[in-house]
């Protein structure tokens, strides 16, 4: 019986020494981390900064001073963006 459990728990030690070494070899530079928040950064600030333009310019359309439309969709483009940071984070464990 020792023996069958002495094969177990050897089995489960190479196992885990096999993914130390595959996630060592594996692990992203500085380079790519790097990549990946500037666009991280890139997919929140782009709908919000998008939203802000298209609303301002709606409320130049509409007569006297407005900031209606300039505020809703820069709310939008925040929750556009924080779903897209993470649609971007969901995807890229697939990788």
């Amino acid at each position: 019986m020792a023996t069958r459990d002495d094969n177990q728990l050897r089995k489960q030690v190479e196992q885990q020494a096999r993914r130390l070494k595959k996630a060592e070899r594996e692990r992203p530079t500085l380079l790519a981390q790097t990549f990946f928040i500037g666009r991280l950064g890139l997919v929140l600030v782009i709908p919000v900064v998008a939203g802000a333009y298209l609303g301002r310019w709606l409320d130049s359309l509409s007569s006297g001073y407005s900031t209606r439309w300039t505020i809703s969709l820069i709310l939008i483009g925040l929750v556009c963006g924080g779903f897209n940071i993470y649609l971007t984070i969901k995807g890229s464990g697939n990788d």
